[in-house]
C-alpha cells in the first residue's frame, strides 16, 4: 500500500517568495495535447484564454472554454485540462492567498480572504461574458509582465477587485467546517489511488486492489471515487491510458501497435476503438511526423 500522503500536489515555488504571485503563458498548436495532468496545490489559479478552445475539468466538471472565458481553480482542487484546438494559448495566474493576508485580522480577511483558503466559499469554475472580471484579469496579466514601479501595489489591489467582483457575482458553494472536512478528507484519502493509476496505468488494475488502498469496500471505494472525479474507474484508467498515447504518438516514433502495448492496451483493435471513443480520431491521425 502506498503511503498516504499528498501525491498529486503540485509544488508550488513562487519566483519572489516575498510576494507570492506568478503569470505565465502557455501556446499549443495541437489539439487533444495535455495541457497538465490531473492535481492540485494550495493556491488560487485563474486560467484566462487568449485564444483557441481547451477542455478544463475542475474537480468532477469538465468545462469547454474559448477566447475570452476565465476559469477559477479553488484552492485544492482536482484540476486537468487538454487542447481542443490548434491554436491555444493561455494565461495561467497563481497566487498564494497569504499575500492578501493583514497584519493583524481584519473584517476582510475574517469573512472573505480566510472562508476561500480555507474551501469553505468556493469559487464558480467557469465564468464567461463577465467584462469587468476580464478587464481585471488583463490588468493583473498586464502589470506583471512590465514591471513597472509600484506594480506589487497595482497587483494586490487588483486582486482584492478580482475577488470582490467574483464574490458578488461567482460564488459556488459556501461550505460549513465540517462539509469542508469530509471534501478534504476524501480527497487525502484518494490521493495514493490517483497517483498510483498515474504510474501503473500500462499494468492490470483491479478495482479491489484500488479499494484495498483506502480501506473501503467495493461499493463504497466506487461511489467515492466517481463522486470526486466524475468518472468510474474504467473510464478514469481508459481516460489516462489514451492522453499517454496521445503523448507517444505525438513526441515518439513508436508504431501504433507499440503505444498500445505501453499504455495497458494488449488488443490493438480495442486500443483504436477506445482511441477514437475518447479523442474522436483515429490514433494514426494524430501521429506527429518524425
Amino acid at each position: 500500500m502506498l503511503n498516504n500522503d499528498e501525491h498529486l500536489r503540485e509544488p508550488m515555488d513562487m519566483p519572489d517568495p516575498g510576494f507570492p504571485i506568478k503569470v505565465h503563458t502557455e501556446q499549443f498548436d495541437r489539439a487533444g495535447v495535455v495541457l497538465f495532468p490531473r492535481h492540485w496545490h494550495e493556491h488560487l489559479e485563474f486560467l484566462f484564454i487568449e485564444r483557441g478552445e481547451a477542455v478544463f475539468e475542475c474537480g468532477s466538471t469538465p468545462i469547454q472554454v474559448r477566447a475570452g472565458d476565465l476559469v477559477a481553480v479553488n484552492s485544492n482542487e482536482l484540476h486537468y485540462g487538454v487542447s481542443s484546438s490548434a491554436d491555444l494559448l493561455y494565461y495561467a495566474i497563481i497566487a498564494d492567498t497569504s499575500l492578501l493576508h493583514s497584519a493583524a485580522p481584519d473584517a476582510a480577511e475574517t469573512k472573505f480572504i480566510t472562508p476561500i483558503q480555507q474551501n469553505r466559499m468556493l469559487l464558480r469554475n467557469h465564468i464567461r461574458g463577465d467584462r469587468h472580471i476580464t478587464d481585471c484579469i488583463l490588468a493583473i496579466i498586464r502589470e506583471m509582465e512590465r514591471r513597472e514601479f509600484g506594480y506589487e501595489l497595482a497587483i494586490k489591489s487588483g486582486l482584492y477587485r478580482l475577488l470582490t467582483l467574483l464574490l458578488r457575482r461567482h460564488v459556488a458553494t459556501v461550505l460549513s467546517e465540517d462539509e469542508q472536512t469530509k471534501r478534504s478528507q476524501t480527497l487525502q484519502r484518494f490521493a495514493p489511488v490517483l497517483r498510483y493509476i498515474d504510474v501503473h496505468y500500462p499494468e492490470p488494475i483491479s478495482v479491489d486492489d484500488l479499494a484495498a488502498q483506502t480501506g473501503l469496500s467495493r461499493y463504497h471505494f466506487s461511489r467515492l471515487f466517481k463522486e470526486l472525479t466524475g468518472h468510474t474507474i474504467s473510464v478514469y484508467v481508459n481516460t489516462v491510458r489514451v492522453d499517454r498515447a496521445d503523448y507517444l504518438l505525438r513526441h515518439t516514433s513508436l508504431s501504433v501497435t507499440d503505444v498500445a502495448a505501453a499504455t495497458g492496451f494488449n488488443d490493438i483493435y480495442y486500443f483504436s476503438r477506445t482511441f477514437k471513443k475518447y479523442k474522436q480520431k483515429n490514433p494514426s491521425m494524430v501521429r506527429k511526423p518524425m
